[in-house]
């Protein structure tokens, strides 16, 4: 009933070849030549030279992003510390003003 399948290999669709046959004992054995060095391959990618003028824009740009990123995240910090100092006045008093009302009782 839950019998598992078992998937058939499917047949070789390329050229195979037979696998070399070791030879035996009493058979004289050659070493095989070195294989040749094969040569440097040349890349097809464009290489980036970067000029002077070039380097001084990528590094102001460089600077301008991170300037720019500290000032969002101090910014966000600055909100979250406004923010919570804000809840925690509105906390004071109210906690205040409901001591005063049971005192009042």
């Amino acid at each position: 009933m839950l019998r598992p399948k078992i998937p058939t290999n499917p047949t070789p669709t390329g050229v195979t070849l037979p696998l070399p046959v070791e030879p035996t004992a009493g058979a004289v054995q050659h070493t095989p030549a070195p294989a040749p060095v094969p040569a440097a391959a040349v890349s097809s990618r464009p290489v980036v030279q970067l000029t002077p003028g070039a380097l001084v824009a990528l590094v102001g740009g460089g600077t301008a992003v991170v300037l720019v990123v500290g000032t969002v995240l101090v910014s966000m910090l600055l909100a979250v510390a406004v923010t919570a100092a804000s809840v925690a006045v509105c906390a004071v008093v109210l906690r205040s003003m409901l001591n005063g009302q049971h005192k009042h009782r």
